[in-house]
């Protein structure tokens, strides 16, 4: 496995932080640097394809994933994204191929994650205790093997996002529209479900099941607020993320604080959303 020392010290310099110099906040540090503009990124899409409950039953994908990996003695840092992933494309397919609404579809598989990793869990108790950081999520416990596939799926999503962004907010104003211009719908809505998918289920870890959709949409709905363009929504999506994770990562260290660092984390985008929601009345009103 490579060494990241130099990675996690070059961080430490950009945010010289008493706090900072542990090394477990580092590696914190470094996956929320990873984390936060991939969140950002499809958080904008996400809010355009209306779809938070996706995104939010994608999360509790998680909670079925772990206790099942943690059943057959697999390694839940496998069965959870793979899992997540499969229920990803699982709904994805049944919305392009059932006539129910894309809120119903989306339900039921809620429904049956959720019930489904229950029973598992009914089946053992002892798994409960294993299920509360995936719940609640802890990101100072993330490993040098999470950040390098963060790195990995960083690469893959900056490419896809490249070579296909306007495409995307082409189908999430309207997909009929888009298959007519000869855009691959399909295609791209399956890469985009597996992608979020994955995304999805790292975000678990740092802010758990509870609070992962918030951490896609919040930056996304400030940024809507402040920015008057698609190109300026997507770089003012990338400001709040990357603030509120840094901000709360230090705010949760200090001494006075120790809060949870998932959830100061989106205690510091909403206050950005508070922020922004002030701005936009101000200048409606001027309008006006």
């Amino acid at each position: 496995m490579p060494d990241l020392s130099l990675f996690y010290g070059l961080l430490a310099q950009l945010l010289p932080f008493d706090c900072l110099q542990a090394r477990f906040m580092q590696q914190a540090l470094a996956g929320l640097f990873l984390l936060a503009p991939m969140t950002a990124s499809m958080g904008i899409l996400v809010v355009n394809f209306r779809m938070s409950f996706f995104a939010d039953a994608i999360s509790h994908s998680a909670f079925a994933g772990v206790a099942l990996g943690l059943l057959l003695t697999l390694d839940p840092g496998w069965t959870m994204p793979l899992f997540g992933v499969l229920v990803g494309l699982g709904i994805m397919l049944m919305q392009r191929r059932s006539s129910l609404s894309s809120d119903t579809v989306i339900g039921v598989f809620f429904s049956a994650m959720v019930a489904f990793g229950l029973a598992i869990v009914s089946r053992d108790r002892s798994l409960a205790r294993d299920l509360q950081r995936f719940l609640y999520g802890d990101i100072l416990t993330i490993s040098d093997g999470q950040i390098i596939a963060l790195m990995g799926l960083f690469v893959i999503l900056m490419a896809f996002l490249a070579c296909c962004y306007n495409r995307l907010l082409y189908i999430g104003l309207n997909p009929t529209l888009a298959r007519a211009h000869r855009v691959r719908v399909a295609a791209l809505q399956y890469l985009f479900a597996g992608l979020l998918a994955l995304i999805v289920m790292f975000a678990v870890q740092a802010v758990g099941v509870l609070l992962v959709t918030a951490l896609l949409i919040v930056p996304a709905a400030a940024a809507r607020n402040l920015a008057r363009s698609a190109g300026a929504m997507f770089w003012w999506t990338m400001v709040i993320s990357i603030s509120s994770a840094m901000v709360g990562l230090l705010l949760s260290a200090q001494d006075w604080a120790r809060t949870a660092t998932g959830a100061t984390i989106i205690l510091v985008a909403c206050a950005w959303f508070a922020l922004s929601m002030a701005a936009a009345i101000r200048r409606r009103q001027r309008l006006i």
